[in-house]
């Protein structure tokens, strides 16, 4: 529940304050916010399961966030745009992610239903 808040207060953030970033960073930007929602999607996944723990949510929120910007930059450095593995990895356990949830909440719905 508090990735979800937090995620629902950056969105809020984001949509009522006016914040530029330099097109230079966009792509360690890029890469690190889609680190950040691995972590959330993650989060909910735990909870719906049931295993949810916070110090685990948010040093895999920070560190995940950290480390994508830091290869994405070195990546740069080096000439070889590492941003593009990060993105395909955080971007397929996103989608695994929402596999698991959408069926954990599926299963959630049907056991009502039935008034397991």
């Amino acid at each position: 529940m508090i990735a979800i808040i937090g995620l629902l207060i950056g969105v809020l953030l984001g949509l009522l304050l006016n914040i530029n970033i330099p097109q230079s960073l966009s792509p360690y930007l890029s890469v690190a916010i889609l680190a950040c929602l691995d972590s959330v999607f993650g989060a909910v996944r735990a909870t719906l399961s049931n295993n949810f723990k916070a110090d685990i949510f948010i040093s895999g929120f920070f560190g995940n966030a950290a480390l994508a910007a830091v290869l994405a930059y070195l990546g740069d450095k080096l000439g070889i745009p590492i941003y593009i593995a990060a993105v395909i990895v955080f971007g397929g356990r996103i989608f695994d992610n929402f596999a698991v949830v959408r069926r954990l909440l599926i299963e959630r719905i049907k056991s009502r239903n039935r008034g397991d």
